[in-house]
């Protein structure tokens, strides 16, 4: 099993490795097909020709297009991401400090999702259309429609300026605070383990809000995925069989959820690159400073160097993530 595990893991690593070049190359090539000159844009308004044109230089704009692909690909291959352009840190620096705080949003929402989403599914799929399955579908239909900025803003509306619950959505912590050291990169977790109290107290607070917007939104699909999973398992001969030899609706909820292990795990790894992409938009709105706000600014600002880094950073993560639900998948069902 581990060598074939292992032979697994190795071919769709190959396999990715063109999918993430061509991910590369029409990132690569979209950045740069903009009306927004990057050179303008750092060298300021009133810049003369001379100027723009040492930029253009320094960063390499005055070579075509395949030849600063190329030069970009060898600095990748040495770990060298490049530098943003806008305040010159090393992409990689940004990457690896912002991700734990979108890591930190992201994983609590996606299992909140599936502990509520899951036997909510499950419960409405045994009786279909019935009062239960209804509110449930609607819930799902909720978490569907509703833009998850519109819920984030809600959110601080209803929480924040009107009852006075949550903490200002500013940053991580209160502002009264200084932050602890970084052990980790998780705000929460460094807190916690530096035994800052306070520290603590206050991030689990400025991450309430973000994860419940979260969590509403991936609990919509989670609920409506794991209703039509377990209604076609319902249908299946053996759990026939067990509903006429009178099994207990415990027990045969325990032989829908076993049937549906692998579809929930692989739409698990869904939900997951997805939240990434929609976390950005939470992470804007509470203004978080994850890997999805600062990959916005990025885009807004023109920085070529840092949307090359941030689109790179959410193409590898997808690729690890559908790698272990199919490690998972291939543990779960083994198959020759």
């Amino acid at each position: 099993m581990l060598k074939t595990a292992s032979t697994f893991a190795l071919r769709r690593v190959l396999i990715s490795i063109p999918v993430l070049l061509g991910i590369l190359f029409v990132t690569f090539m979209l950045v740069r097909i903009g009306q927004q000159d990057p050179a303008a844009m750092i060298a300021g308004p009133i810049a003369d020709p001379g100027i723009l044109t040492q930029v253009r230089k320094d960063l390499g704009l005055d070579q075509p297009i395949w030849v600063q692909f190329g030069a970009y690909l060898m600095r990748l291959l040495q770990g060298d991401l490049g530098r943003s352009w806008q305040d010159g840190t090393p992409v990689l620096h940004h990457l690896l400090s912002h991700l734990p705080i979108t890591l930190e949003l992201v994983l609590p929402a996606l299992a909140l999702a599936f502990l509520l989403g899951v036997p909510i599914g499950l419960q409405a799929a045994l009786r279909p259309n019935g009062l239960f399955d209804q509110v449930s579908r609607g819930i799902a239909l909720f978490g569907f429609s509703v833009p998850t900025y519109w819920l984030g803003l809600m959110a601080i509306f209803v929480f924040f300026y009107s009852l006075g619950w949550a903490p200002a959505p500013m940053g991580l912590l209160s502002m009264e605070l200084v932050a602890p050291d970084p052990i980790t990169g998780f705000p929460t977790l460094d807190a916690l383990l530096a035994g800052d109290w306070k520290a603590a107290a206050s991030s689990i607070g400025h991450l309430a809000l973000p994860v419940l917007c979260l969590t509403l939104a991936a609990g919509g699909p989670v609920i409506k995925q794991a209703r039509a999973i377990a209604i076609e398992i319902l249908g299946m001969d053996h759990i026939l069989y067990a509903r006429a030899a009178g099994f207990s609706t415990r027990r045969i909820q325990r032989m829908v959820l076993r049937g549906a292990l692998v579809p929930l795990v692989t739409f698990a790894g869904v939900e997951l690159v997805s939240l990434f992409a929609t976390g950005s938009l939470v992470e804007y709105v509470f203004a978080r400073g994850g890997l999805g706000h600062w990959g916005l600014n990025a885009i807004m600002q023109s920085d070529f160097a840092a949307v090359q880094g941030y689109v790179l950073a959410l193409a590898v993560c997808s690729v690890v993530v559908f790698l272990v639900v199919d490690l998972c998948t291939l543990l779960l069902e083994p198959r020759g």
